[in-house]
């Protein structure tokens, strides 16, 4: 017997046809990651972490000088500056966490319409705790001379795509992390930073700060420009802190030096006075006559003098 359609057969959404053919390269590659999945959970099941070994970890790699620098980045935009913390610093996190799966996936390319489809995921193998994000990158690069420019090297589209891979991938691992022990983390590099690298004194230090900068160009009034006018003799830690984090910033190419360092400003008073110390005085072309009754001429028409009438 034929019984009538119901509503929900009727609109139901059809199947998405799949492959006819399934190689045995893709069926062997489909078994494996299905594996991996289960045996990595089943280990995370069975080796908990250890928050407070997970703590001693995270202390001891943010009290490195070298990682506190790498873990912070900042650059101007809009009349402001944008900061915060880098992927360096989110995967280090995940490591010190442990049990955190993480990474980036291209799904699709249209070299044709300049774009690429990009997913970004962290999970938390303990806890079960996925986030995952799935964004569009256009193959093109934004420049303040030039405005938007295509991007056609291939090279230039798979560098363009793992930077916008990289800001996504780490907020999805700061997702499935708790703020508290970013927050921790956080303050340890700061304070790492502040202290700076305890077998120089901090003259030296200065001295080798000015060193690498004027290596790339920057003159010293530019960095005391850039740290609020203070003179170099009175910078902290904190300053070459953030100089530091401006030299990393400059070397991922994150921030151009005329960015951080625009050339200094002359006023128009400069420009006046500057004027008015390179123009020589006029010499005076007109002579007095003497006064009258009174006989005297000026010294240029003293007799003698080799003046003529």
């Amino acid at each position: 017997m034929n019984y009538p359609a119901t509503t929900d057969q009727q609109f139901a959404v059809p199947a998405a046809p799949a492959p006819a053919f399934v190689g045995q390269g893709t069926a062997v590659e489909q078994s494996r990651a299905v594996a991996e999945v289960q045996a990595a959970v089943i280990v995370a099941r069975q080796f908990p972490r250890n928050e407070a070994q997970a703590i001693a970890k995270m202390r001891t790699g943010f009290a490195q000088h070298t990682l506190a620098v790498r873990s912070f980045f900042r650059f101007p935009r809009a009349g402001s500056t944008v900061s915060g913390e880098t992927i360096q610093f989110a995967k280090e996190l995940a490591r010190c966490w442990t049990n955190i799966h993480y990474g980036v996936h291209e799904l699709r390319r249209d070299d044709a319409a300049g774009e690429s489809e990009m997913q970004a995921w962290a999970w938390d193998l303990e806890t079960n705790e996925r986030a995952s994000t799935t964004f569009i990158v256009p193959h093109s690069r934004w420049s303040k001379d030039y405005g938007s420019s295509r991007l056609e090297d291939p090279r230039d589209v798979y560098e363009n795509n793992s930077n916008n891979g990289a800001r996504r991938l780490r907020e999805m691992i700061f997702s499935v992390l708790p703020d508290w022990f970013r927050e921790q983390a956080k303050t340890i590099a700061t304070n790492t930073l502040e202290k700076g690298q305890g077998d120089k004194p901090l003259a030296q230090r200065i001295a080798d700060c000015i060193a690498h900068f004027e290596g790339l160009g920057v003159t010293v009034e530019q960095l005391e420009e850039n740290r609020s006018g203070r003179p170099s003799g009175k910078w902290t830690n904190l300053d070459l802190g953030q100089l530091s984090i401006i030299s990393e910033s400059i070397r991922r190419g994150e921030v151009t030096i005329e960015e951080e360092f625009p050339q200094q400003r002359v006023t128009a008073a400069e420009i006046t006075r500057q004027h008015a110390d390179a123009t020589p005085a006029e010499p005076t072309t007109e002579e007095q006559a003497p006064a009258e009754g009174t006989g005297q001429w000026p010294a240029a028409r003293q007799p003698g003098s080799g003046a003529t009438s």
